[in-house]
């Protein structure tokens, strides 16, 4: 499978996960140009891209839904609160759906998605496992605590997709107004770096072997102290091994490839 993040932060969040046959996105909130433009980065295409998985329907993980969609020729999945969201926006512009469930496996060729629910400040906002053969890879770019659920769906992935949104020093320093950072740090809002490596710690073994950080805050963290944060946890632990990298806005991110 291959593993790599388009684009990850308030300007809009794209992964890519593929095996040899079935190429997917999770989430579109890049324009359909950005989209295509950083695919070819690494050899891809829009051409391939047979479905779209949409996790909640913020405008940052949906923006480019309509061009991507290309009629019909690029399948969309999402849940019944996910399509509810979206089209209370779009008004008028309805897009073809394949409605999920939240909790009830689903295929997509030969990956099979496992869509689980988060606490974020959407109508029904999910993470995603992908399976293909014995590898796993977990998806979950918002959310605003780790509750047993996500544990337990993270626990045995070998690759993960992880929210490590912002610093808590620096986001009570931030010149934002109070409620917004109540919201950003509640219990619907997103995950600290801490939060974060504290969840890696709870799920970190063997197993795992690569961890994108994704959904960083331009103002409240920076690539260097998220990484820093995670891997001086890993390594406290004794999880050398694991590969830790950071999702930028404004480019792709590393590879992860088996």
């Amino acid at each position: 499978m291959k593993v790599c993040v388009l684009g990850s932060g308030s300007g809009g969040n794209c992964t890519y996960v593929a095996s040899e046959t079935t190429a997917i996105l999770i989430d579109a909130g890049l324009s359909g140009r950005a989209t295509g433009q950083r695919l070819a980065e690494f050899g891809a295409s829009l051409e391939s891209i047979q479905a779209i998985c949409v996790t909640h329907e913020h405008s940052d993980h949906t923006s480019g839904l309509a061009v991507l969609h290309r009629g019909g020729v690029v399948k969309l999945y999402a849940n019944s609160g996910t399509v509810e969201g979206i089209e209370a926006k779009a008004g008028d512009k309805k897009l073809q759906w394949n409605i999920i469930s939240t909790g009830a496996n689903f295929q997509i060729g030969d990956l099979s998605i496992d869509p689980f629910t988060v606490p974020h400040d959407a109508y029904d906002p999910v993470g995603f496992v992908i399976r293909c053969g014995e590898t796993r890879v977990g998806v979950v770019t918002d959310m605003g605590m780790v509750t047993g659920l996500i544990r337990e769906r993270l626990r045995t992935c070998n690759v993960l997709v992880v929210e490590s949104n912002h610093d808590e020093q620096m986001l009570k320093a931030a010149d934002r107004p109070w409620h917004l950072k109540q919201r950003i740090s509640g219990r619907q809002g997103h995950l600290s770096n801490q939060h974060a490596a504290e969840l890696l710690l709870e799920i970190a073994g063997p197993h795992l072997k690569a961890v994108f950080l994704a959904h960083l805050s331009s103002e409240c963290n920076s690539p260097d102290l998220a990484k820093r944060t995670i891997e001086g946890a890993l390594m406290s632990k004794g999880h050398p091994h694991i590969r830790v990298m950071v999702a930028p806005s404004d480019r792709v991110s590393e590879i992860w490839q088996e």
